[in-house]
């Protein structure tokens, strides 16, 4: 399919084939331990070559989280996020403190993005959302996808990101496809989306992609979640274009969105929650979603029917979340709110279960337009 094509929709329908009782469920998620005891950790992911694999470096691979102080409600955390820099080897995770250096970024604060490595390994491309602005008075919901680069080298041992460029932004919504007004309810899980870009190259035709989570402008309705895309053009400027999956009466969120390329088949997967979904209509649980296509434009087929690949199990429904899929099928995530077969009914559970870690990672298998757990 060409660029433009038709947006897929994401239907109540399709949500309703869901079967509990056969659907995949994530393992209960055993009590972790903290990688920064003085630090929750969420949405984080791998410096990426542009193939989508992490890259290696210094024998292991550096990641980029979401962090804030332990603060007494979780959720307060999203409105002080700051992006910090991890590095793992094997089982053992180092902490190399915050990603940008303080005054850099034009937000009040930091969520997620994506981040790519040069081909030879000297450069690091950061996409990120800066959400607010920067000294602001009071918090607000605008959130603006901005790109900057730095330097990558090892030096004694000890790997080095220098050199920041200053932050550009590189896209915007356009009013026509994807909302400017980010308000909504003006709570978690209401507020409209213009965030976590995602950089895709696709094999295909050798073109650079944005994907990010929208919100449908023009819609009737508060649940008008969208999957963005964007192309880099001749001239590197991003060329925003119409959504490739919207769920406009549906769903609310579709959060982070990727795409990998297995098996000559296109992947998209998207997180959601099951509080975002329409309550005049069925929803699915917390979980990793996901569609197939045979071209990157679609049109896309729900994965299983329905387009759930995975939900938290019932047990613990609220246990993990922010689900990553990288080109060989190992899935990330965090741990979110653990040990609870339950929402918590106030902030001092929500604290007391908050795992604010590295949740442990899951495979998953694909078979044209199945999926499941391995």
């Amino acid at each position: 399919m060409r660029e433009g094509a038709p947006t897929t929709r994401w239907t109540a329908d399709h949500v309703a084939r869901i079967d509990a009782a056969s659907a995949s469920s994530a393992p209960v998620i055993p009590v972790q331990r903290r990688i920064i005891d003085t630090l929750d950790l969420w949405d984080y992911w791998p410096v990426q070559r542009t193939d989508g694999h992490p890259a290696e470096i210094m024998g292991g691979t550096l990641f980029i989280a979401l962090s804030a102080p332990v603060l007494p409600d979780p959720d307060a955390r999203h409105a002080v996020a700051r992006l910090r820099l991890l590095h793992r080897v094997g089982t053992d995770w180092r902490d190399l403190g915050p990603a940008l250096p303080d005054g850099l970024s034009p937000g009040s604060r930091q969520w997620s993005g994506s981040a790519i490595i040069s081909p030879d390994g000297a450069m690091i491309t950061l996409y990120y959302t800066a959400a607010g602005f920067r000294d602001e008075a009071e918090i607000s919901f605008v959130q603006r996808l901005f790109q900057t680069r730095a330097a990558l080298s090892v030096e004694h041992g000890t790997i080095i990101v220098s050199g920041w460029t200053k932050p550009t932004e590189f896209l915007r919504p356009d009013d026509v496809h994807y909302t400017s007004e980010m308000t909504g309810g003006g709570a978690i899980g209401s507020i409209k989306a213009f965030r976590d870009p995602a950089f895709f190259h696709d094999p295909a035709n050798g073109a650079d992609y944005i994907l990010f989570a929208g919100s449908l402008a023009r819609s009737r309705s508060p649940w008008n979640g969208a999957i963005g895309i964007a192309r880099r053009t001749a001239g590197n400027d991003w060329q925003i274009l119409p959504p490739l999956v919207d769920a406009d009466g549906l769903n609310n969120e579709l959060e982070r969105p990727h795409v990998i390329v297995r098996d000559g088949l296109y992947y998209l997967f998207w997180s959601t929650q099951a509080k975002v979904f329409a309550p005049s209509g069925p929803a699915g649980p917390t979980g990793l979603y996901g569609m197939v296509a045979d071209t990157l434009f679609g049109p896309w087929r729900p994965l299983n029917g329905s387009g759930l690949v995975f939900g938290n199990p019932p047990a613990a429904p609220c246990q993990a979340y922010s689900w990553l899929v990288l080109p060989d099928l190992c899935v990330q995530s965090f741990v979110d709110l653990a040990g609870l077969t339950q929402p918590p009914c106030h902030v001092a559970q929500a604290r007391a279960h908050f795992g604010g870690t590295p949740a442990p990672e899951l495979r998953i298998m694909l078979d044209g337009e199945r999926a499941w757990l391995a």
